[in-house]
């Protein structure tokens, strides 16, 4: 099986309702797809990788739980093996090798894009499009801020990645902005 953008799509509407988790999805996705082209990978696997590795969250929201029944999910349908590896290895509590470009990548930006999203719709014109990194790295140092966020993961995932934490941080600021507006970080106005 080779899913497209239009079974990853799909799949994530059956299993998720949420807007705010719908718009997680697509940032990953925007993420996922922009470091496929500045690594050389296939860009649309990638990409269908960052759109589904949630997808199971809605229903299965607990660390007992997901990404686990979602994997279940991916298997059963046929989805390939580093597709469901990177899924399966996207966080730390399973304690999954990421042994892939795809699944480091992966765990580098799904909590960072969240992060970043946060820092965007805090600002006075509610939009990513004049972000700083200086300024998320502002927020970083803000324990209060996005608190349930976890630093560590993130600084990992960049170590992981093998790629400096603030130039990682204004890769994923540029790979959300052609989906701003999707991502209702485009502005109060929408521009």
């Amino acid at each position: 099986m080779q899913p497209t953008r239009e079974d990853a799509w799909q799949l994530l509407n059956e299993y998720t309702h949420t807007p705010s988790l719908i718009r997680h999805a697509l940032a990953v996705e925007a993420a996922m797809r922009a470091y496929a082209i500045k690594f050389g990978e296939d860009e649309e696997r990638w990409a269908v990788t960052g759109l589904i590795h949630d997808f199971d969250y809605e229903q299965h929201p607990t660390l007992d739980e997901h990404p686990m029944a979602g994997v279940a999910i991916l298997q059963e349908l046929g989805w390939p093996e580093d597709i469901v590896e990177a899924v399966k290895g996207h966080g730390v509590h399973l304690g999954v090798v990421r042994s892939t470009k795809m699944a480091q990548t992966l765990f580098a930006v799904d909590e960072l894009t969240g992060f970043v999203s946060a820092c965007a719709l805090v600002r006075p014109d509610k939009s990513i499009m004049d972000l700083q990194v200086k300024s998320v790295r502002k927020k970083w140092k803000d324990k209060a801020f996005a608190r349930a966020v976890n630093r560590e993961e993130m600084e990992l995932g960049a170590s992981e990645l093998g790629v400096d934490l603030s130039e990682h941080i204004g890769f994923v600021i540029e790979s959300l902005k052609p989906v701003a507006k999707e991502l209702g970080l485009a502005g109060e106005d929408g521009n």
